[in-house]
């Protein structure tokens, strides 16, 4: 049975990353490739990169037993003639490697951005060539659409932004591995229960979430190793992939919706960090400390804690992308309202708790700690001064770490 399959793939990634990351580590180190402390990350010491290395080993070698050589999709209805197509395994595996070279040495020698995105590119198009093609996709309560010439186009700038997505969120210990995994077990649930290349891709998701767990045994606070440009880039290009012939190559309501819940969290992060760039004149890829875990440990939160908080966000709307697959309330075009209900509050306990991340923890506990410290500073510092300096500091995301200041 495939659901074996998966179980025996993902224990077998899961080990081989385990065993192989310290190797790994130590290669690194004689290498050369080292990440230093910098304003885009939160460590305080020297660590060693090529972490993806390890990961790639694990999903090359358990491929290699459990995957098929040839990927079977079957079109959707809404599917124009002939868009059904086969993946050939083995030449999307070998987008993977080229993108964890690049990454790898960019780790090592550090390349200009046009240069990184060249790779990157040319890793999307070998998965493109190989048949991982975005041909028709459902949107929710609006309707299949097809793409007749820009399919190749539309997949590759998929897989490229999930690369830089990945890349970008992968600043703290543990978060980029972390999330990747959980996002992979959602994926892989979901994508047993497709027809045609849902198997497939859940075995795939299952040795993704088993080669990103194995290297997160090392990477979790306090971090032995990170995995480095090579492990982001080649994380985003599987996860990516996953999502085209599991999740997006069905015709169901839900199809957009599942990648982009599952991938919610470091998609919203890099939104939010590009969009703070581009306002303020910078360089959409020029590193700064305006991500979600750069706020939260700003506001007092330690890395552990951080990274939890971040994990219990993806694995909420993991799970709402799980119900949208799984809870029965729209079956042959009839909502249905029992269902639908249940639905709805799945939906307002993942809302509920995106604000509370987003907006109580980070404005509300910001709030009390600057106005603490403000007050501690200057005992006639009034309210209006106090707001008016955190709104400031929460729109440009340029203030110092707040800590509760000691007692008298």
């Amino acid at each position: 049975m495939r659901y074996l399959d998966a179980v025996y793939a993902f224990l077998a990634a899961t080990a081989i990353a385990t065993g192989l990351t310290p190797l790994i580590g130590r290669l690194a180190r004689r290498a050369g490739a080292m990440s230093h402390p910098s304003k885009r990350g939160l460590a305080k010491v020297s660590m060693p990169l090529w972490g993806g290395l390890a990961i790639l080993v694990g999903v090359l070698v358990t491929a290699a037993i459990w995957m098929p050589n040839e990927i079977r999709l079957a079109p959707s209805p809404h599917a124009l003639p002939g868009s059904a197509g086969t993946v050939y395994t083995w030449w999307v595996l070998a987008g993977a490697v080229i993108i964890t070279l690049v990454g790898a040495i960019d780790d090592r020698f550090p390349m200009k951005p046009i240069v990184k995105l060249i790779g990157q590119i040319v890793a999307a198009v070998v998965a493109v060539e190989a048949g991982a093609v975005i041909n028709d996709l459902t949107i929710p309560f609006v309707g299949a659409l097809q793409f007749v010439h820009a399919s190749g186009p539309i997949t590759v700038l998929w897989l490229v932004a999930l690369m830089n997505i990945v890349n970008f969120s992968d600043g703290v210990d543990g978060l980029a591995a972390g999330v990747c995994t959980i996002d992979s077990v959602a994926f892989t649930i979901i994508a047993f229960n497709l027809q045609g290349a849902g198997s497939a891709a859940a075995v795939l998701s299952a040795i993704i979430a088993g080669a990103a767990l194995g290297f997160l045994f090392h990477n979790f606070y306090p971090a032995k190793i990170f995995m480095g440009d090579a492990g982001a880039n080649l994380l985003g290009y599987l996860l990516g992939v996953t999502a085209v012939i599991g999740s997006i190559k069905t015709n169901v309501v839900v199809a957009l919706a599942v990648p982009l819940l599952v991938l919610a969290v470091p998609f919203l992060d890099t939104s939010f960090v590009i969009a703070k760039r581009l306002k303020y004149k910078h360089a959409p890829w020029e590193a700064d400390a305006e991500h979600f875990h750069h706020r939260l440990a700003k506001i007092g939160f330690s890395q552990r804690k951080t990274v939890l908080y971040l994990y219990g966000w993806t694995s909420v709307l993991a799970g709402v992308a799980v119900a949208l697959r799984f809870v029965p309330y729209h079956r042959d075009g009839v909502y249905h309202l029992g269902w639908g209900l249940v639905m709805i509050a799945i939906l307002l306990i993942a809302v509920a708790t995106s604000i509370y991340l987003v907006y109580v923890l980070e404005i509300f506990k910001f709030k009390w700690l600057r106005s603490i410290q403000m007050r501690h500073m200057n005992e006639d510092t009034s309210e209006h001064e106090i707001v008016k300096q955190v709104q400031h500091e929460v729109a440009t995301g340029e203030f110092d770490a707040v800590k509760r200041p000691p007692r008298q």
